[in-house]
């Protein structure tokens, strides 16, 4: 059986292709750099990351940018030997506006070159490039109207793209308004018996998620809804493992199966309805009725927490290591930065050879130049362990282990200094952008620290250790759900991420040195 959701943790908005026998999925990163997420697959059970095509600032700059904002809903698409990938950049999302600019990148491989970015517009976000049988192309996205008295997700709209050109060309067309699950949202289009399919996500992303198919005779409409919509929803089935559910994104496979992948989230087991792990990718099975319209394989319109296998010949990759000595030039896939790239003015691996060095600038409350490097927590059971050489002289100058959502809402289990302490560690919280220090103090001697979180569903554990070998419990247990998309009815995107950072707010840039991180998951 396949168990969903199939890529785990932070991983939402999938946007699937096959080109030929190999699958593709790009997921939405927001404000962590580098943009967008690659997966790959060959029978769409066994998944791995693979690659991330916006790694410069000319294709992308977040510096500045609010969290949960920067990249929104990526879409991949492919056609006569060239891959298209979309991509919204959200520079403002605060109030009734939204700042944000669409553009389009190209390339031979999925791993690259990719080009220099294609302004498109900035109507709207969620948008797709479709590619006609006649060789022409259309691109969709939602449209944000911020008028007083008028609907802010105003229907998806539609213009034709010039690739000699470069840039869109003839009418803007208004295709749907969708229905009245509002919120219409995520305009995939698939070609197929000489219909156009429009699938687009309503309800928003949280409980009242849904997934809505469209069909028409023309690429411009008009478009008539599945009388039997929508496709998949887990809005009357709050207790459903599999959360959220909605928009969704069409492949068909060699065999000529067809698949749905498409948004979950799994919640914290003790009601809250927190799901800090965030939005996740599942996989359904849909099959086409006589009438034309698709319908989940296995019935209904909640999605199954475990699928039957495709019937793809199984191809498994390697399982990650636990450990990441930080022994090669570049950081692996897995790792993400804050806005900005990696480059040697803040972070090296060659400094001193198997250690990441950072070096300190700017709190973990700035939007523009912090020196942490994370990764996603795919899992509701895990621990991390680092190692890491810091000697701080002021209490300006901090580095250690974080637990990190957003600015406002953080767990820091940090080194610093203080005058009476000298050499200390701490926990410093950040909720709903309250700051405050846990009244556990440590005086550490100088040289080799060893720092441990452990994730217990809604619980989290800090450690700290002088040899490696054992272990001291640091401050009280704390609660992940404060890590959470809808912590406090926050409406944030993104998901937990767990990194190695280090401040310096007298701007001398102190570094820290760190040995190793593990990550290890105990239970999926």
């Amino acid at each position: 059986m396949i168990q969903n959701p199939i890529l785990r943790g932070f991983n939402p908005d999938a946007s699937i292709i096959r080109v030929e026998d190999d699958y593709y999925i790009a997921t939405s990163t927001f404000e962590w750099f580098p943009g967008v997420l690659i997966h790959h697959s060959k029978d769409l059970m066994n998944w791995k990351p693979l690659t991330r095509p916006l790694d410069r600032v000319s294709q992308l700059n977040l510096r500045g940018v609010p969290s949960s904002g920067g990249i929104w809903a990526p879409s991949l698409s492919y056609c006569d030997g060239t891959f298209y990938l979309c991509f919204t950049n959200v520079v403002g999302r605060k109030g009734v506006y939204k700042d944000l600019h669409n553009y389009i990148v190209t390339a031979p491989s999925i791993d690259g070159p990719w080009s220099e970015p294609i302004y498109l517009n900035s109507s709207g976000f969620d948008h797709f490039l479709f590619h006609d049988t006649d060789g022409r192309k259309y691109l969709f996205n939602m449209q944000w109207d911020f008028r007083k008295n008028k609907k802010r997700f105003a229907g998806i709209i539609m213009q034709e793209f010039c690739p000699n050109e470069s840039k869109l060309i003839g009418e803007i067309m208004l295709i749907t308004e969708g229905t009245d699950l509002g919120v219409t949202e995520g305009p995939m289009v698939y070609k197929k018996d000489g219909c156009y399919y429009l699938l687009v996500a309503e309800g928003g992303t949280g409980p009242m998620h849904a997934a809505t198919l469209m069909r028409a005779t023309s690429v411009g409409g008009p478009y008539e809804v599945d009388p039997d919509y929508p496709m998949i929803t887990t809005r009357n089935t709050p207790d459903h493992p599999l959360q959220n559910a909605g928009h969704g994104s069409l492949v068909e496979t060699q065999l000529g199966d067809w698949y749905m992948v498409f948004i979950c989230s799994r919640p914290l087991p003790d009601g809250s309805k927190l799901s800090p792990l965030g939005r996740e990718t599942s996989l359904q099975k849909v099959t086409w009725t006589p009438e034309g319209w698709l319908r989940l394989a296995a019935g209904g319109k909640q999605p199954q927490l475990h699928i039957p296998e495709t019937e793809l010949t199984p191809q498994p990759f390697d399982p990650d290591p636990i450990r990441d000595d930080f022994d090669e030039r570049k950081l692996s896939v897995h790792w993400h930065t804050l806005r900005v790239p990696a480059d040697e003015s803040w972070l090296s691996l060659s400094e001193r050879p198997s250690y990441l060095r950072l070096k300190g600038r700017e709190s973990l409350t700035s939007l523009h130049h912090q020196s942490l490097v994370a990764r996603r927590i795919q899992s509701f059971t895990c621990e991390i362990v680092t190692c890491v050489e810091y000697e701080p002289q002021a209490f300006t100058q901090m580095a250690g282990l974080v637990l990190y959502y957003d600015e406002s809402d953080h767990y820091y289990l940090r080194i610093s200094h203080d005058d009476q302490l000298g050499k200390h560690l701490a926990i410093v919280v950040s909720d709903q952008g309250q700051y405050d220090e846990l009244d556990t103090y440590v005086p550490i001697p100088e040289g080799r620290v060893y720092l441990k979180a452990a994730m217990n569903f809604d619980q989290i554990q800090f450690f700290y250790g002088l040899d490696g070998q054992s272990w001291q419990p640091m401050g009280p247990t704390l609660y992940s759900g404060n890590l959470a998309d809808s912590y406090q009815s926050k409406l944030s995107f993104t998901g937990a991420f767990v990194g190695l950072c280090a401040q310096d707010l007298r701007g001398t840039r102190l570094h820290a040195d760190f040995d190793f991180f593990d990550y290890m998951e105990l239970d999926a």
